[in-house]
């Protein structure tokens, strides 16, 4: 199961899109430092992982406000659900992403930092194919001590159907050994390149909140 999960992953990671849209929902954004203290002002911004297409950016609240999920390298906003054309070699189709609610926890004492990204519901159609349900990934690990670099115990708990033309195929890993995928590694971005570089062959249409919704 490990790796199975593991070569979707990698592969959807290079889907790239041909626009995208936001709708918003109600979803909220926990978080927690750890012991009541004050978020660390050197965590705040945005942190990039050097071999995934993972981003997280983090607010001096300590919540994320925006995350590029690694699913398709699609940049997501908390609480707004993101919806996408998809484009690959045996076509194109469309890709739905509902954020649940994301969790931050750091302990100052010992510089651990931990990140719960949630989604509530994923569709994501890959030619004939078609994956869809629900995943937890987790991110556990120290910062270093200049602040910089951020090693981080990777966990992804997939709830998944995997539709193909022969067969219906359910991806689940509920256990540490099935979820475990790697330790990554995550940079601090400086702040004259927090923008996402968008994929080669991907381009990103933005819109507006809908009418009456405040986000």
């Amino acid at each position: 199961m490990k790796k199975l999960s593991t070569v979707v992953i990698c592969c959807l990671s290079f889907l790239t899109f041909a626009g995208c849209e936001g709708q918003s929902s109600p979803k909220p954004v926990a978080a927690d430092a750890a012991g009541g203290g004050q978020f660390p002002a050197y965590l705040v911004g945005t942190w990039k992982a050097t071999s995934y297409l993972w981003e997280f950016t983090f607010e001096p609240n300590g919540t994320i406000s925006s995350i590029v999920y690694n699913l398709g390298g699609v940049d997501i906003t908390a609480g707004q659900t993101r919806t996408a054309e998809t484009v690959s070699e045996e076509g194109g189709g469309s890709a739905i992403f509902q954020p649940g609610p994301w969790k931050v926890q750091y302990s100052p004492e010992t510089r651990e930092l931990t990140v719960w990204i949630v989604m509530d519901h994923i569709h994501f159609e890959m030619g004939k194919g078609l994956l869809e349900g629900t995943r937890t990934d987790m991110f556990t690990g120290k910062v270093s001590e200049d602040g910089k670099t951020w090693q981080a115990d990777w966990f992804s708990y997939p709830d998944f159907i995997a539709h193909t033309s022969s067969e219906d195929r359910p991806m689940v890993a509920t256990t540490e050994e099935q979820s475990f995928l790697e330790t990554t590694e995550f940079r601090k971005v400086e702040e004259s390149i927090v923008e996402h570089t968008p994929l080669p062959g991907e381009s990103i249409v933005e819109h507006g909140p809908l009418p009456g919704n405040p986000h």
